[in-house]
């Protein structure tokens, strides 16, 4: 988006009258996108001197070479083409950088661009990409934290780095300090959802070879490197083009294939979101699974924290969205998927989380929810899905009983098909009904389950509290973030009580 932005404030600049440079920075995968190529054309005809983009030319994206996703060619050759002044330089040479930028301000008529060739992990031997030993190997230092043998090998080559520099001036050497890690979760309650997707997606594509995996530059994180191991010629690498994947997905469909478009809900959802409506009206069938689902993890900011995707595709004719609250509802909720005639989405959270309940069901209805907690006439019902939020409200209920509260828990995974009479039936003579969002609360999960009871003529409890997200998200660690918006088992309690007081 920078490159956008940047026009918009110079125009705004030149408006009143003002002058100054604009330097936006991208990657050689970014470039993949096509709002990168439509930013071009106009800045060069506008004449934006202003801007300077640089791109970080390391040759790699998260997963893989670019050279394998979509090469890119001759990238001096198409930038001058669309008008733009090309340098090239070594990124990792200061001095070379800056003679870049001279040359660059001696530029004003037209919008310029540094391809600053660089390598991935420069400064740790083994994590720099020149480390590979072939094209297909995969780059494992791009998402998730590094292991702590990789860890600690890192930090001490940087700290050497340091040290030797240190050293020529004579000042005193650095030492790493070593820190007691926060304690885990309980052993064996934690479980991960990805793994599950990955066991599930197998089994059934080993069934049935119109299954075709789609990849949006995120295998690892989706899971679909063992999709990829055995079954090659069904797996697509589409790059970082989420557009373009899902068009394609689009055709597959139309020609009797059963496509699954995968990559992070934030994208998913949203960048082809005129193309998965595109895709519903011609009334093929079409799955989409968005990983990093909800707001944790925060700590890669709001950019990755999908908190919109259920209001986003929820008015997709024919879409089905589902988010399973442990592996154990996994094979169930892609065996509804599969099963149906219509388009689903999957959203997925990718984190681990200590899951405090057995899962009950051996099967699951359309629109109908999972009882985890119930207690004879209880004065609370707590409705809500997915692995994060279902646990914290599980724990609430068992903490709450303690104090003589006592709740129902209702896990539904079903996100915008709800069985309003099914729902209306257990709710009966419940005086607080309280929905948890991992999601913006307007156009998530409590508003489809409200209207569902409006429209099948329920009375509803007294009083409806709705909980979930209503501002920017917060970015930190998982504990202070879900206290932070209210979404942990204590927020729940403190809220709970209130509400019944009252």
């Amino acid at each position: 988006m920078g490159i956008s932005k940047a026009k918009g404030m110079v125009r705004a600049d030149r408006l009143r009258g003002h002058k100054r440079r604009y330097y936006v920075l991208t990657g050689d995968g970014e470039l993949q996108e096509g709002q990168i190529w439509e930013s071009l054309i106009s800045a060069a005809n506008a004449g934006m001197g202003e801007i300077t983009a640089i791109v970080d030319h390391n040759k790699l994206q998260s997963d893989y070479r670019v050279s394998q996703t979509s090469d890119l060619g001759d990238l001096a050759a198409k930038f001058s083409s669309f008008g733009w002044h090309v340098e090239r330089c070594d990124g990792h040479d200061l001095d070379a950088f800056s003679a870049a930028l001279r040359a660059c301000e001696a530029q004003p008529g037209k919008p310029q661009v540094i391809i600053a060739d660089t390598v991935k992990g420069r400064g740790v031997s083994f994590m720099e990409h020149t480390a590979l030993d072939s094209d297909t190997d995969m780059y494992r230092f791009h998402s998730g934290a590094p292991d702590a043998d990789s860890y600690g090998r890192g930090a001490q080559e940087l700290l050497d780095h340091v040290n030797q520099a240190l050293s020529r001036i004579g000042v005193a050497r650095l030492s790493l300090e070593s820190v007691e890690p926060p304690a885990k979760a309980t052993p064996g309650t934690t479980k991960r959802l990805i793994p599950a997707y990955t066991e599930a997606l197998l089994a059934r594509a080993a069934k049935d070879d119109r299954i075709i995996a789609l990849n949006a530059d995120l295998a690892l994180d989706t899971g679909l490197i063992p999709f990829k191991e055995r079954f090659p010629a069904r797996f697509v690498e589409c790059g970082i083009a989420e557009m373009d994947m899902v068009s394609q997905a689009g055709g597959m469909a139309l020609e009797g294939l059963i496509p699954i478009c995968h990559s992070f809900g934030c994208f998913l959802s949203t960048r082809p979101n005129e193309q998965i409506y595109n895709n519903a009206t011609e009334r093929t069938k079409v799955l989409y699974v968005g990983s990093l689902a909800g707001l944790i993890p925060a700590a890669p900011g709001h950019s990755h924290q999908s908190l919109r995707d259920i209001s986003t595709l929820a008015s997709v004719p024919g879409l089905g969205i589902v988010e399973p609250c442990c592996p154990e509802e996994m094979p169930l909720l892609l065996d509804y998927l599969l099963g149906t005639k219509r388009s689903g989405y999957l959203r997925l959270i990718s984190v681990p989380w200590p899951v405090p309940f057995a899962y009950p069901a051996k099967r699951l209805i359309e629109g109908q929810g999972v009882v985890l907690w119930e207690k004879d006439k209880p004065a609370v019902a707590i409705v809500t899905y997915g692995l994060i939020t279902t646990a914290e409200a599980y724990k609430a209920a068992e903490e709450l009983a303690d104090e003589g509260i006592d709740a129902l828990v209702i896990e539904c995974p079903f996100l915008n098909r709800i069985d309003g009479a099914w729902f209306a039936d257990k709710l009966k003579g419940v005086k607080l009904l309280v929905t948890i969002d991992n999601h913006y609360v307007n156009g998530g999960f409590g508003d489809q389950l409200l209207s569902a009871l409006v429209r099948e003529g329920a009375s509803l409890p007294p009083r409806v509290v709705r909980l979930g997200i209503d501002d920017v998200p917060a970015s930190g660690q998982p504990a202070e973030v879900l206290s932070h918006h209210g979404l942990d088992s204590a927020s729940f309690k403190d809220r709970i009580r209130r509400e019944l007081k009252g």
